[in-house]
């Protein structure tokens, strides 16, 4: 606890932004850095509550009294330091995580929470500019002669993959894309998470010792078999990136795309990388439908505004959730209206309202067709008879979520099984029905935050080590 009387005195400051006339015109970072001193009195309205249930709220467990306090009193090597116990990889969690530890935080119930995000991103900016952040490769006489296949190069492959490097097994990340990333890579817009600090965080994995195969499709290079004859145990972090679609008339009629395919387009783009694909997808000068309301939705929305766009609506079927609703305290954080920096810079937002088909002319959608809907007693969202209306429309984005990983040969081959949310079948935590095979992140629990992978990388490892050596000296 810095200042006793801290959260009593000074109120919450939010993270500086770029103006919108400037940010949307390029893809670099939307937020600026906040002034140390100002950094120093956010931090100093961590109180002394008793049970920081922000620790909870934080899938990775983060320690954050005990760094909102080493940042006020301006040790920032100790705070690094307590940081990179729990977090592989802060400079993502503080970029791109939506924070459900603030969320958890005890001033929430009658005040605005702890800047626990910036803080954290502070932290980490201040630990690279210091070169504190250094490449960690252990000796060679702890290797252990084990090898590990890491499938998959997002937020949970990252991390397991440092840990299982750093627990002394050789280490090979193997990526189907031509760079390494997943999702940060592409997916994620620059605006987000500039890919530099992607490749700053590669690098020094790459100096520790882990090795990265890009352009290696498991399952058809290398073989499963091949994979299974070169490695000890293997760990899946294939992410969820099957997107849900809509069965509607209509849906076969051109300009109507899977969110994703349009953001991995425009990472491409951004990087100067062509997009190697068979239908190019831009909003350029178009009149943009984003259908659904989550982050996917809202990186969409942004792109569409730095392609400029003609315009651009974004609708979902529930009700516009509560802006400031004073009965809701974590863990109900979702049920919130969630205003994100691209909503900030234009665009329509509609709710309640669900989509019966698509028309047009020439094989490309020019009409969507539409109803509102309403939720009865049971909670059940329904179309509301007579509100059939309909839109113009030139480019139609789905960003209404996803039903698990993409189901290709190595999926197949390996025959894991899958849940009912289409995640891949784990077992006693993270193993799966081939006893050298653990699965973590979205590919075990569906889509979900990079925060979440983070962690759940770093407890396979553990369990992957604990197979491999009987036991495991990782954090769990």
């Amino acid at each position: 606890m810095g200042d006793p009387k801290g959260f009593l005195k000074i109120g919450r400051k939010p993270t500086p932004k770029r103006t919108v006339e400037e940010r949307v015109q390029d893809y670099r970072y939307v937020y600026e850095p906040m002034p140390e001193e100002e950094l120093k009195g956010q931090a100093s309205r961590c109180m002394d509550c008793g049970v920081p249930f922000c620790n909870t709220g934080c899938p990775l467990g983060n320690l954050i009294p005990d760094w909102n306090d080493l940042v006020y009193r301006e040790h920032w090597k100790q705070a690094i330091d307590r940081l990179h116990q729990t977090n592989n990889f802060p400079e993502f969690t503080g970029m791109l995580c939506p924070a459900p530890c603030e969320a958890a935080c005890v001033l929430a119930i009658n005040d605005k929470p702890v800047t626990i995000k910036e803080i954290e991103l502070s932290i980490i900016n201040r630990a690279f500019d210091e070169g504190w952040v250094v490449a960690k490769p252990p000796p060679p006489e702890r290797r252990t002669g084990k090898k590990v296949a890491v499938v998959g190069s997002g937020p949970a492959g990252l991390a397991a993959a440092q840990q299982l490097n750093w627990a002394g097994h050789t280490v090979v990340v193997f990526e189907k894309d031509d760079k390494i990333g997943g999702l940060l890579r592409y997916g994620i817009p620059d605006y987000k998470i500039e890919k530099w600090v992607v490749d700053r965080r590669v690098a020094m994995m790459e100096e520790e010792g882990v090795e990265f195969r890009a352009n290696s499709h498991v399952g058809e290079n290398p073989t499963t078999e091949e994979l299974k004859s070169e490695f000890d145990a293997t760990v899946l972090a294939v992410g969820a990136l099957q997107g849900r679609d809509l069965d509607v008339p209509g849906r076969e009629l051109g300009g109507i795309h899977l969110a994703m395919d349009y953001l991995v387009q425009q990472n491409r783009r951004v990087a100067g990388l062509p997009t190697n694909a068979e239908i190019e997808i831009s909003a350029k000068d178009k009149n943009v439908v984003i259908l659904g309301g989550g982050d996917t939705s809202a990186d969409c929305l942004g792109n569409s505004h730095r392609e400029g766009c003609a315009s651009v609506k974004v609708l979902t079927h529930g009700p516009k959730p509560p802006e400031n609703p004073d009965h809701l305290v974590w863990p109900d954080w979702p049920l919130i209206l969630h205003t994100y920096p691209a909503h900030e810079e234009g665009g329509e937002r509609g709710f309640s309202v669900a989509v019966k088909g698509f028309s047009g002319s020439n094989g490309h959608v020019e009409r969507m067709h539409a109803v509102e809907t309403e939720r009865t007693p049971e909670g059940k969202t329904v179309p509301k008879e007579g509100t059939d209306f309909e839109m113009e429309t030139d480019l139609v984005l789905l960003a209404i979520g996803f039903t698990g990983p993409v189901k290709d040969r190595l999926q197949e081959e390996m025959d894991l099984g899958y849940t009912d949310r289409g995640a891949i079948h784990s077992e006693n935590g993270f193993g799966t029905r081939q006893e050298d095979v653990f699965v973590a992140g979205d590919a075990k629990r569906g889509a979900s935050l990079i925060v979440w992978a983070i962690a759940e990388g770093r407890k396979a490892a553990r369990q992957a080590d604990e197979f491999l050596m009987g036991r495991s000296l990782l954090p769990g």
